[in-house]
């Protein structure tokens, strides 16, 4: 975190044009409404216009079409709120561990751990398991036998990595996530179900985000996948089998099925949830509590269930679709008689 940093200087990380004194002192950053004179702030959604004739930030990130008409200091640039998302590093408080390990953590002989790397307290790192240099481990973290976490990862306190699971470079995990669980394999034998045993693992690529209390289960035979970028939300159920393509994010309460393939760029909304066994193609967004039982092979948005609207309306439409069958068969009944009549023929009185 930095104390303090000038417009000038956040200009020049921006690459943005900059409307004010370049020496002013900025502490943080906050809302439109919420802003104080020490505070950098930003645009990027309509809605919020209104308040910016009113804001105390010291600036603001704006468009330069939205910049008009605003007397107060601004930053002007093509995108705001990415603009934001890159400032918010340099303000952010999250302690840094220092590199070493914790005199409580417990850690296989044949480990490796790299010397630049930070083990908290409490944590345990198996047989075999692969530590890189720049990675952070917090507190009560398990390292499963063999795993390998790649450089610069950062583990939240009482993160669970089950044995062979493989980490890419720079990948956040959150606190509660559990990576290589045993993915949900039953065989029935005349009513009663039999154990699979779990015997691929788990593989992430680099860049990827996991979010609190998110599972992803090891794989049945092949490793359960996810590619790099991936950005996952918390409270993500990912079974085993299931591949993740490049850059495509999930958010809340997402569950997918085992061996579903998700492609490229696509985004998944809180609560949606596929079957097993389909393919999604690149570049699909998919709308809050959709449920998914087919393929997807065009890019594009899908949406499924019904929107909100007041209890009594949707009373109604609930009972109009438990009418929908019937009507169905009526509908097909006075199509019949239609087409009698105009062809001059007799209208059958059977359903």
């Amino acid at each position: 975190m930095t104390a303090t940093i000038t417009l000038g200087q956040l200009a020049e990380f921006l690459g943005a044009t900059l409307r004010g004194p370049e020496d002013k002192q900025i502490t943080g950053l906050a809302t439109l409404q919420e802003a104080g004179p020490g505070q950098v702030s930003f645009l990027a959604n309509p809605q919020y216009r209104k308040f910016l004739a009113t804001t105390h930030a010291a600036a603001v990130l704006l468009k330069p079409a939205d910049a008009e008409g605003y007397a107060g200091d601004a930053l002007l640039i093509a995108d705001p709120y990415l603009a934001y998302a890159r400032i918010s590093h340099l303000f952010d408080p999250k302690p840094k561990a220092a590199p070493g390990i914790h005199p409580t953590a417990v850690i296989a002989d044949d480990a490796v751990v790299d010397a630049a790397a930070s083990v908290g307290a409490y944590a345990v790192i198996e047989s075999g398991a692969q530590i890189a240099a720049g990675v952070t481990i917090g507190a009560h973290c398990f390292i499963g036998a063999r795993s390998v976490i790649g450089e610069g990862g950062w583990l939240a306190p009482r993160v669970t990595l089950y044995h062979d699971v493989r980490i890419g470079q720079r990948v956040v995990i959150q606190s509660g996530a559990v990576l290589g669980g045993e993915g949900f394999g039953f065989a029935n034998q005349k009513g009663v179900w039999q154990k699979i045993a779990q015997i691929g693992g788990v593989t992430i690529g680099d860049d990827v985000e996991i979010g609190v209390n998110t599972a992803i289960d090891r794989g049945a035979m092949d490793d359960t996948r996810i590619g790099n970028g991936v950005k996952l939300d918390n409270q993500i159920q990912i079974a085993h089998n299931v591949q993740v393509g490049d850059h495509t994010a999930m958010a809340a309460c997402v569950g997918i099925s085992g061996s579903a393939k998700i492609g490229k760029h696509c985004m998944l909304a809180g609560g949606v949830g596929l079957v097993g066994h389909i393919e999604i193609c690149d570049g699909v967004f998919i709308t809050g509590m959709t449920m998914v039982t087919r393929s997807i092979t065009e890019p594009g948005s899908y949406s499924s269930g019904t929107a909100m609207q007041p209890a009594a309306e949707w009373r109604k439409s609930a009972a109009r679709i438990r009418q929908l069958d019937d009507m169905a068969r009526r509908l097909q009944q006075l199509e019949k008689i239609v087409e009698a009549v105009t062809s001059g023929g007799k209208a059958s009185s059977d359903g």
